[in-house]
């Protein structure tokens, strides 16, 4: 991965990709097909320029602008266009990885697609004890066994050396069900913090499913 030198081109009028009950956290990877008119053309724009965007959480499906766009959340993922393959029609299929938080200020509208100028969030410096980062570990692994003894083509493996807030991140990406609560942890900035809903929601996921359990809804 390059370093955040190279998203300096695209912070001032960063695309927008907004999609429900979606987030994408830094270091993670998003799979996606693009194919209306307004966002192949983003794709198109940003395939020849800095190859970044940011997908951003619709948090009401209500046209709320003379627009007719959703209201969206302040807060995102920004992504860089990692892989793309180009199908009939002008469609797209996409490979993102999450790069940064970025802190959203909408722009003024220029069709076809929203732009905000970006603020990258960088993360707070804490140090995050072993017990916490244990307790992270620990209901992480005990959830995706229990999501892989139900569906056995799931896969979810922690990596081995990575820093317990990207731990936190990639755990709330590929575990965490709520897309609520996905956007509440990618706006939760302190690593401490994070790591510590995580391993509750996680706990709390897994506790809820199991039978006998309540209903996550």
């Amino acid at each position: 991965m390059n370093t955040l030198s190279d998203l300096l081109e695209a912070l001032p009028a960063l695309p927008l990709f907004p999609l429900p009950n979606t987030v994408l956290f830094p270091g993670a990877l998003l799979p996606l097909h693009v194919f209306e008119p307004r966002y192949r053309a983003m794709v198109t724009d940003v395939l020849k320029t800095h190859r970044s965007m940011a997908i951003v959480m619709i948090t009401n499906e209500r046209p709320m602008d003379a627009h007719g766009h959703p209201e969206i959340a302040q807060v995102a993922g920004l992504g860089t266009i990692v892989d793309h393959t180009e199908l009939p029609g002008g469609r797209f299929n996409i490979l993102l990885r999450g790069r940064v938080r970025v802190r959203l200020s909408e722009l003024s509208f220029e069709p076809p697609y929203r732009r905000a100028s970006a603020e990258v969030l960088v993360p707070q410096d804490e140090e995050i004890t072993q017990s916490e980062l244990s307790a992270l570990v620990s209901t992480a692994t005990a959830f995706a066994q229990f999501v892989r003894e139900r569906d056995r083509g799931f896969e979810f493996r922690l990596p081995r050396d990575a820093k317990p807030a990207l731990l936190a991140d990639l755990c709330a990406h590929h575990l965490v069900l709520d897309a609520r609560e996905r956007q509440a942890i990618l706006e939760t900035l302190s690593p401490r913090a994070r790591v510590r809903r995580v391993a509750e929601v996680l706990a709390m996921q897994r506790h809820t499913l199991m039978p006998g359990g309540r209903d996550l809804n």
